[in-house]
């Protein structure tokens, strides 16, 4: 059986319900639940995009060096025991080299996972496309965004994977001052501000998901941050590592 990327098995249901809804089990194959050990039980703690049958992408945030992680594939509820689904252990962990802690808006806020083993791809276990590189998305393109993250601040953490609707904010608005200024880069993408959905916490290091127009869906931002004023603050979007800006990083690390 032949997989390409960006094709789930069960096609998402993409309604235009405002704020976070649960996701159709198994529509975003490629969501990954990144989870660290602690006291003999695993947290889910960040989400991850599967990018080859060996690699996962999520946020360079997400990593901290004195964590024992495992990568979880083929979830949807993280409280049940699913078939279909697994837990690999990390060979290795490659964060940006231009990544600072201590500087979130510099951006390179990305990191690859790579998987003892090679996953076994199935209707559960899909890749994403990445976008074409340098590619950006225009104003106003829908895109989901995909987690097990709060839907509202301070809200709970949900089992089941939640979707969202976010509309991208090109970076001629989001690079106002009344919007990010100059916190928000090139290398990054916005989307959301509404003042309605956004992501929230548990969502880091997650795929911001878009249809490209042959009907591939591709992870075009990897959750870097919001704003600490709570998730779905009027004129503060989310705002994303851009994939597209990164390709040739990820080429270069594989």
């Amino acid at each position: 059986l032949a997989f390409g990327c960006g094709v789930p098995a069960y096609p998402p249901a993409v309604s235009r319900v405002v704020g976070g809804e649960n996701a159709r089990p198994y529509s975003w194959p490629w969501q990954a639940s990144l989870q660290y050990q602690s006291n003999g039980k695993w947290y889910h703690t960040c989400g991850g995009t599967l990018i080859a049958t060996n690699w996962v992408m999520t946020a360079a945030h997400c990593i901290s060096s004195s964590r024992k992680y495992r990568v979880f594939l083929g979830k949807y509820n993280l409280a049940a025991v699913e078939e279909g689904s697994i837990a690999l252990p990390p060979e290795k962990i490659i964060v940006n080299e231009n990544w600072d802690p201590q500087n979130v808006a510099n951006g390179y806020d990305i990191a690859l996972i790579k998987l003892t083993e090679h996953v076994t791809l199935s209707d559960h276990i899909m890749l994403a496309c990445l976008p074409p590189a340098q590619s950006v998305l225009s104003s106003n393109t829908a895109c989901y965004v995909t987690g097990w993250g709060r839907l509202q601040t301070n809200g709970a953490l949900p089992d089941d994977l939640q979707q969202g609707l976010l509309l991208v904010v090109g970076y001629s608005t989001c690079s106002k001052p009344s919007w990010w200024g100059s916190v928000v880069k090139t290398t990054m993408i916005c989307a959301g501000g509404d003042g309605v959905t956004s992501s929230c916490n548990g969502d880091s290091g997650g795929p911001l998901n878009c249809q490209g127009a042959d009907g591939r869906w591709e992870v075009h931002g990897i959750v870097s941050f919001g704003s600490a004023l709570g998730c779905n603050y009027y004129h503060k979007p989310s705002v994303f590592t851009r994939v597209s800006a990164y390709n040739s990083w990820i080429q270069q690390v594989r």
